[in-house]
C-alpha cells in the first residue's frame, strides 16, 4: 500500500509538471511594472508602454488574435516591439504582418530589430517594408520625441549590432558607440534595445529607462535562482528577466513570447510587459 501511494504521488506530480509546462508554453500573460521618476513631465504620469519581445513567429490564437486582444485590454499609449519578431529558421513575414496590423489599431507602434532580423539577410528588407506600410515607426539608431499634451520625452531605438559586426564579444562597445552618436536632449529618455547584456553601456550614457528582451527569461527558470541559460550571457545569466537598476538607469527585460534554439520553456510563461510611468513630484 505504501509503495502504491508513493507511485501514485510520483505519477500525479509528473502529470502536473507536464500540464504546467504545456500551459506555460501555449499561453501568454501580462506582467506589469511601474517606473517612478522626478524627471518625467506631469503629462506623462500614468503613461503606458506595452512591450512585445521575441515573438519568433510564435502564434497565440489564429494570426495571434489572442495576443492582440491581450494587449488591447491594457490600453497602452504606445507599443514597443523590441526585436526578434520573426525567427530566421521559420521566417513567416505574412504572419508578422497580420499581427502588426492588429497592433497598430490599438496604439502607435515603435520597433527595433533583434539578431534574428539580421540573420534573415535580404528578407529583412521585405519585413521592414511591410512594417512601414502598416504604419510602424522603425527606430534604427535614432531618436525622436514622444508628445503628450504640450510636454515631451525622448524615445531612442538601437539597431541590433548583429547587422554590423559578427564578433559578439564587442557588441556592448558597438551599442555604447551607437548610443553616443545619437543626438539627444536632456529630456527623460526611453531606450528600446534588444540586448540586455549591454546594460552597463546603457547606464554609462545616462538613459532613464531601457526596454529589452533577447534573454527569453533564461529559458528554464529555477526557484530562488532564476534563468538557467540565455543568448550571449551563457549559464545563470545576470539579466534574464525583470527590473534592474544602476545609477539613474532602470532596465526592464521581457521574458519574451517565443522560443528559438531551445523549443521548450519551463516555469517561464511567455509574457507581454506593460510599463506604467509615474511622475514623482
Amino acid at each position: 500500500m505504501k509503495k502504491k501511494l508513493i507511485l501514485t504521488a510520483i505519477s500525479a506530480t509528473a502529470i502536473l509538471l507536464v500540464l504546467w509546462t504545456v500551459w506555460g508554453n501555449m499561453t501568454a500573460g501580462v506582467t506589469r511594472y511601474t517606473v517612478e521618476s522626478d524627471r518625467l513631465p506631469a503629462s506623462f504620469d500614468r503613461y503606458k508602454i506595452a512591450v512585445v519581445s521575441d515573438l519568433h513567429n510564435t502564434e497565440f490564437g489564429k494570426n495571434n488574435s489572442r495576443l492582440a486582444e491581450l494587449i488591447k485590454k491594457e490600453k497602452p499609449d504606445i507599443i514597443a516591439i523590441t526585436g526578434d519578431l520573426i525567427d530566421y529558421k521559420k521566417t513567416d513575414i505574412g504572419m508578422a504582418e497580420i499581427f502588426i496590423q492588429k497592433l497598430v489599431e490599438t496604439a502607435p507602434c515603435c520597433y527595433v530589430t533583434g539578431n534574428h532580423e539580421a540573420w534573415i539577410g535580404e528578407q529583412y528588407q521585405e519585413l521592414e517594408k511591410k512594417l512601414l506600410d502598416a504604419g510602424v515607426n522603425i527606430m534604427r539608431d535614432r531618436s525622436e520625441q514622444l508628445t503628450k499634451g504640450s510636454e515631451t520625452i525622448q524615445l531612442v531605438g538601437l539597431d541590433d549590432p548583429a547587422f554590423a559586426d559578427s564578433d559578439s564579444y564587442i557588441y556592448g562597445n558597438v551599442l555604447e558607440t551607437k548610443l553616443g552618436n545619437i543626438k539627444r536632449t536632456d529630456e527623460y529618455c526611453v531606450l528600446l534595445s534588444h540586448r540586455p547584456e549591454a546594460f552597463e553601456a546603457y547606464a554609462s550614457r545616462n538613459v532613464d529607462l531601457v526596454l529589452s528582451g533577447h534573454a527569453h527569461g533564461g529559458q528554464f527558470r529555477l526557484p530562488f535562482i532564476g534563468g538557467l541559460i540565455a543568448p550571449n550571457q551563457g549559464l545563470f545569466p545576470q539579466y534574464d528577466a525583470g527590473v534592474y537598476s544602476e545609477n539613474n538607469t532602470t532596465m526592464i527585460v521581457s521574458r519574451g513570447l517565443g522560443n528559438s534554439i531551445i523549443p521548450i520553456r519551463f516555469n517561464n510563461r511567455p509574457e507581454i510587459v506593460v510599463v506604467e510611468l509615474i511622475c514623482k513630484k
